[in-house]
């Protein structure tokens, strides 16, 4: 994998403001509630609530409102019903764009997904336009100034990841097999390194340069479809040439 879509490197650097912003805890309650839905409430035979739970603990949500999402999830308590839908577009410059959204309003959603596409200069998809041009890996983020990159490169393929990227200037970016996130997550930890993210993603398998107006235009409507209270993640193939 050579590159390094420019949308992931954004994203790492917000991860520290969006932290501190209470749409964190809406979202991952969102997520709890329909992994414990999916698979139910115990821990050990549901990984998708398990790393649900792993977040909620990293960004300090209380345990009560963690205990209500799986309620609701499982039916033990009411709760509103969430489903999981994907928008595909394109953005400035023919850049490929995905949204994976979790929503109690389907209509209401993909007419607001639309609307911010078309605010900056994309176009909303049919179901499978641009899914083609990503692939399914697990990601794990961690800073530069707890280990060298060699030491890393070594520790991660023992681990038996697939890929280092050191490009960013504060991160190292490794990519697994969705299979092997989870082993290579516990290996890293075991060495007490510290995770910044550890996430199933998307990543471009080619990548279009953008510039001017073209770059502000797609950042923004990242930035657009980032702050949308429906949107769990967002994927792009864009790269600003430095």
């Amino acid at each position: 994998m050579g590159g390094h879509s420019h949308w992931a490197g954004i994203k790492h650097k917000k991860a520290v403001i969006d932290a501190k912003r209470s749409k964190v805890f809406t979202r991952i309650i969102r997520e709890i509630t329909i992994a414990a839905r999916i698979g139910g409430g115990i821990l050990d035979n549901n990984p998708r609530l398990r790393k649900a739970i792993d977040d909620a603990r990293a960004a300090n949500m209380p345990a009560d409102n963690v205990k209500r999402a799986i309620m609701k999830g499982t039916g033990e308590l009411p709760g509103v019903q969430y489903e999981e839908l994907t928008y595909e577009g394109y953005g400035p410059g023919g850049v490929a764009i995905t949204c994976e959204v979790t929503t109690d309003s389907r209509n209401r959603t993909t007419s607001e997904i639309r609307r911010i596409f078309e605010k900056f200069g994309g176009n909303l998809g049919e179901t499978g336009c641009v899914s083609w041009m990503f692939d399914q890996k697990g990601m794990i983020v961690i800073k530069k100034d707890q280990i060298s990159e060699d030491k890393l490169t070594e520790l991660v393929l023992e681990a038996g990841a697939e890929d280092l990227n050191a490009e960013d200037d504060e991160f190292y970016t490794i990519y697994t097999s969705p299979k092997d996130l989870d082993a290579v997550k516990k290996h890293l930890a075991g060495r007490e390194l510290a995770l910044e993210s550890c996430e199933l993603t998307m990543v471009p398998k080619s990548f279009v340069d953008v510039s001017g107006k073209d770059a502000e235009k797609v950042v923004a409507l990242m930035e657009a479809l980032e702050e949308h209270d429906d949107t769990k993640n967002s994927y792009a193939n864009f790269d600003i040439p430095k």
